[in-house]
This record gives structure tokens, C-alpha cells and sequence, in this order.
């Protein structure tokens, strides 16, 4: 009775090995070896967890970076060029350069004198303390035309923005950046109170929505004047070799992206004829910068960046799989009587190399899955610092997870195929 019995035992066995062994059979096999040693499993897929979690956080705050970036340069404008005084392109600056002037930027909105040109704004700024009542502080004062609010996007929260009459007629009004206003009135609405800016009073028009940063400093922190007050009333802007009063610089925008190239050689050319420049460009004593250059810069820093953070999180991950690696060699130690018993009643080599594959497979993708779980909320938990929001893509959870089961399949095969070319008669005699 008892011969039968194990002649059934091992023809079941056998069946389970060559007729169910497959795919589903090999992970059932799988599955109940990890829970039979659920410390070990869990120990196994920590390696693969704390990669995971790395590269798909990493990712996160890499992406988020970028896409805080762009924004912020989107946020000064969209299709801005602008024209600053000075050589900033190489040694061969001119050391003579002439300022930049209203007749200048008067010179580009001349009508026919650009294409593609939707609004141009000259600028003309400084540095000025701004008192109201008992409040006082250190400011950048920015003399604009009405167009310079379209130019940039800014958005008023209160009251309005400068007038044409209001520029025309140089009247001391003002529009506050929201750190401004509230820096000085607090939580109360400023319009139509009074600030004094150099000693001199200027009635507060409007209030600017918060924006951030950009470009050229936060816009929360200027205030706005009439072009010529800025020019003429707060810090004499004339220029030693023209009539005609120095700007900072002169904002441009570009009817659409695909013109900014054009439209920027239009500038130049234009500025190199009225300041008497070479045509090539060697000698000039002005720069344009263009938004959209700088953009695809900082988008290139941003995605190696991004993608050397991913590499290094990685790394971990390569970790985690010598882990599996490790584990699973000590499993192929400790089963190899099941493994001489499994090929002593018919398991062929490509089966057991199958199941301790799946083995790693299925550790690999658990830890994965675990360690997605883990990125996902370490990214939402630096995201509520308010510091940056990671942005986490399908993509990168995707690679993260790949990547993983690349890394078990890839350190699963040495126990693997170690286990596969176990003798059997080796294996049962095994202590």
C-alpha cells in the first residue's frame, strides 16, 4: 500500500512537472515558495523598493523642476524678445557702447519698420524707497508704457492698469506688485491711497495678482510709473550722447514663435544702423534676448539633470537586484533536495531555470509595485513643502517598473541556471 502510495505521489509529481508545468503552474510554485519564507521575500524586495521609489521620486522632482522653469520664463511673456544695452556675447564688446534710448524703441514701433511685431514696450528702471504712512520699503521702480502690461501678462487684482493719458501727461500714478502693497498697506486695499517714492506722492491706481519670479526678477516686488515720471521726475535717465532719454531696455513681442528668429534679425539690424554698427554684428553694443533660446536652454540643463538624478537612483536599483541575486542563491542552496527530487521524477532543466526565473520575476515585480506606491507618496509629501511640485509621469513609473523587472530577470539567471544543472543524485545526497 504504502509503494502504491508513493508511486501515485511521484506520478502526480511528474504530471505537475511535465504536463502543468508551465507558465501558471511554475508561478503557483513560485508564489508559495515567497510566502513559505515571507521575511526573506520581504528582505529580497527591499533593495527593489528603495530603487523604485528613488528613480520614480527623483523623476518626479526633476520633471517638476523643468515644468516650474518653463513657467516661470513663460510667465514674463509669451514670444518676448528684449533688447538690453551692452555686448554680452563674447570678448568683442564694445567698449564704447551706446546706450539704448526712447528714440530707439521709438524706431522699432515705427509703423512698417517690423514685422510680426505685436506690442513694444520700452522700460526704464531703478532702485527707490517707497514710504506709505508708518511702512517704508527698498523697491524697483520700473517707468512703463500702458503696452507693457499686455507685453508681460500681468493681471490686476485691484484697480487698473497706467493709461495712455495717464503716461502722455507723466502723472504721478503708481501700480503696486502684490509683495508691495502688501508690505505697505497690509491687508487693506491700497488703491487711490497715497505712496511717496523719492520724496515725491503718487496716487496708487492699481494692484498686481501675485505671479513669482520670472525672468528679470519677481514682478511682486516693483512697482510701475509712468514711462517719463521714471525717466525724467525719479532718477534723470538722459543720455550723454543723445537728446533723447536713456531706457533699460525694450520688451518685444513676437506675433508667433516662429517668427522670433526673423523678427530679432529685424531688431538688429535696425539698432546696428541708428547707433552706426558693423552689419555683422562684431561690434555690437546692444543684445537681444531671445525667450524662446533661453527656454530650449534651460529645458536641455533641466532634462540632463533630470536624467543624471534617474541614473543615480538606478544605481540602487542594480543594488536591490545583487540582493535578489544573493537571496536567491542562498533559496537554490536550501531547496536543492526538492530540486534532485523535481528532476529525479521528470523536471526537465529549461523547468526548474523557469520557476527560479519566475521566482526573481515575481519578487522583482512586487518590490516595483511597492516601490511606485512609495515614490508616488515621497513625491506628494514633497510637493505639500510647497518647495517644488514633482510632477510624476506614466512614463517614468513605467521605466521605473521595466527597469526593475530587467534588473530581477537579469540577477535571476546565475541562481537560475545554477539550479538547472544541479545533478540529481548530487542534489539528494545533499546535507
Amino acid at each position: 500500500m504504502q509503494k502504491a502510495e508513493v508511486i501515485s505521489t511521484n506520478a502526480g509529481l511528474r504530471r505537475t512537472v511535465r504536463l502543468g508545468g508551465g507558465l501558471w503552474e511554475s508561478l503557483r510554485i513560485a508564489l508559495t515558495s515567497l510566502r513559505a519564507n515571507k521575511l526573506r521575500t520581504v528582505l529580497t524586495m527591499l533593495g527593489i523598493i528603495i530603487g523604485v521609489a528613488s528613480v520614480v521620486a527623483l523623476l518626479a522632482i526633476g520633471n517638476g523642476a523643468q515644468q516650474a522653469i518653463t513657467s516661470q520664463i513663460a510667465s514674463i511673456g509669451s514670444n518676448l524678445l528684449t533688447v538690453f544695452p551692452g555686448q554680452q556675447r563674447g570678448p568683442g564688446a564694445n567698449a564704447q557702447s551706446q546706450a539704448l534710448t526712447l528714440a530707439d524703441a521709438e524706431a522699432l514701433a515705427r509703423p512698417g519698420a517690423l514685422r510680426g511685431v505685436a506690442a513694444i514696450a520700452p522700460v526704464f528702471q531703478g532702485q527707490a524707497q517707497v514710504v506709505a504712512g508708518a511702512n517704508n520699503t527698498q523697491s524697483n521702480v520700473v517707468g512703463v508704457t500702458p503696452s507693457y502690461f499686455a507685453v508681460r501678462n500681468m493681471v490686476l487684482a485691484r484697480g487698473e492698469a497706467l493709461t495712455d493719458v495717464q503716461v502722455r501727461g507723466q502723472r504721478s500714478v503708481v501700480v503696486l506688485g502684490s509683495n508691495v502693497a502688501e508690505d505697505l498697506f497690509g491687508l487693506a486695499n491700497p488703491v487711490d491711497k497715497s505712496v511717496r517714492i523719492q520724496g515725491q506722492t503718487f496716487r496708487v491706481v492699481g494692484v498686481l495678482e501675485a505671479k513669482g519670479g520670472g525672468g528679470f526678477g519677481s514682478l511682486d516686488d516693483q512697482l510701475f510709473v509712468p514711462l517719463g515720471v521714471a525717466q525724467r521726475k525719479l532718477f534723470g535717465a538722459r543720455s550723454l550722447d543723445s537728446a533723447s532719454p536713456r531706457v533699460s531696455n525694450i520688451s518685444i513681442q513676437v506675433a508667433s514663435a516662429e517668427q522670433m528668429t526673423d523678427v530679432s534679425n529685424q531688431i538688429a539690424a535696425i539698432i546696428r544702423e541708428r547707433h552706426r554698427l558693423k552689419p555683422d554684428g562684431s561690434a555690437d553694443d546692444f543684445t537681444v534676448f531671445n525667450q524662446a533660446d533661453v527656454l530650449s536652454s534651460l529645458n536641455q540643463i533641466t532634462s540632463v539633470l533630470t536624467a543624471f538624478l534617474g541614473a543615480i537612483a538606478g544605481i540602487s536599483l542594480l543594488v536591490g537586484g545583487i540582493g535578489v541575486m544573493n537571496i536567491m542563491l542562498v533559496s537554490v542552496t536550501e531547496r536543492t533536495k526538492e530540486i534532485g527530487l523535481r528532476k529525479a521524477v521528470g523536471a526537465r532543466r529549461r523547468d526548474i531555470l523557469q520557476q527560479f526565473l519566475i521566482e526573481a520575476l515575481v519578487v522583482s515585480l512586487l518590490g516595483g509595485i511597492v516601490g511606485l506606491i512609495i515614490g508616488a507618496l515621497i513625491s506628494l509629501g514633497v510637493g505639500l513643502t510647497g518647495l517644488i511640485t514633482p510632477v510624476v509621469t506614466p512614463g517614468a513609473m513605467l521605466l521605473a517598473l521595466g527597469f526593475s523587472m530587467a534588473v530581477g530577470l537579469f540577477f535571476g539567471i546565475y541562481p537560475a541556471r545554477r539550479a538547472a544543472r544541479l545533478r540529481p543524485i548530487e542534489a539528494l545526497r545533499y546535507e
